[in-house]
């Protein structure tokens, strides 16, 4: 199987090297081609437009930003008239809704469809130890099962196509709440008074931790959020699009859009290309009158 990698930034490109050092045949695509350059010193092919990729590969992996990003990339008309007898794999983060109608165009196309996105940051992705949730059937499932274990020794069948989009976006919907309930009751400690690490042991020990909050501490403190795992602009834009379809079941957003205002408010600070833990400073910026 030869494979086309289209999307090579952040989670990309690490997931692509994992393709190459298990000796897989890859051919890569990035719009930035600047970001193309460990692939192919490693040996991949790099092509110089999508549509090449997709004619020299029998499976197409998309690890694009946005949906928009898939239909400029993988379904404009030169792209989409070379996807029959292929299969696209899409592992990046969108709504159920769109993955469906992207897997409409590619069977329309003539191709074969599954979603399988993942959780898990730049740490996992080089290591192979992404969570991988696969929306498909079960053929689908079982004829790629081997290809997506470069990603995580344990990928999951969570239901037809849409499926696992769902349980992304209910993912990282909890990174954003999460992160953010934590950042504040870090600020509030802080401005109390007390000694963080006193908070920290008591948090550790009781049912309300969870090992993010480790994770991000350090930044916090530290105000340290470059060289991000994933940038606060990515992470407002999964919370959009999670609200977007939590109303179409009529849910009530209004936690989740609080939170979106805090990573709105870190965004305006200049936060958008780094760490998303930044939310710590647009939440004790409140008070100083620096965002409404």
């Amino acid at each position: 199987m030869k494979v086309a990698f289209l999307g090579t930034g952040l989670m990309g490109l690490p997931m692509a090297q994992r393709l190459l050092a298990a000796n897989i045949e890859l051919v890569a695509y990035n719009r930035t081609p600047e970001k193309l350059a460990p692939l192919q010193a490693a040996g991949a092919e790099i092509a110089t437009h999508p549509r090449y990729a997709i004619r020299a590969a029998d499976c197409i992996i998309l690890m694009l930003t946005n949906a928009a990003a898939i239909y400029s990339v993988l379904l404009s008309d030169t792209s989409w008239r070379t996807l029959s007898g292929r299969t696209v794999i899409q592992m990046g983060t969108i709504t159920p809704t769109e993955s469906q109608e992207i897997r409409d165009a590619v069977v329309a196309a003539g191709g074969e469809y599954i979603e399988a996105p993942v959780l898990g940051s730049i740490p996992e992705a080089q290591t192979g130890k992404l969570i991988v949730m696969v929306g498909a059937r079960e053929d689908q499932f079982q004829r790629y099962l081997n290809l997506l274990q470069n990603f995580g020794p344990e990928p999951r069948l969570v239901g037809p196509v849409g499926a696992a989009a769902s349980v992304k976006l209910a993912l990282n919907q909890l990174i954003a709440s999460l992160t953010t309930s934590f950042a504040l009751s870090l600020a509030f400690v802080q401005r109390q008074g007390i000694d963080v690490e006193k908070f920290m042991e008591i948090l550790r020990e009781s049912v309300l931790y969870a090992p993010t909050f480790d994770k991000k501490l350090a930044r916090m403190l530290d105000g340290n959020f470059a060289n991000p795992n994933f940038p606060t602009k990515h992470l407002l834009k999964d919370t959009d699009l999670f609200i977007n379809e939590a109303k179409t079941v009529e849910l009530d957003v209004s936690s989740i859009k609080g939170v979106r205002q805090i990573l709105h408010s870190a965004m305006k600070m200049s936060f958008a290309n780094d760490d998303y833990s930044a939310v710590f400073y647009a939440i004790k910026a409140w008070e100083e009158g620096r965002w409404e």
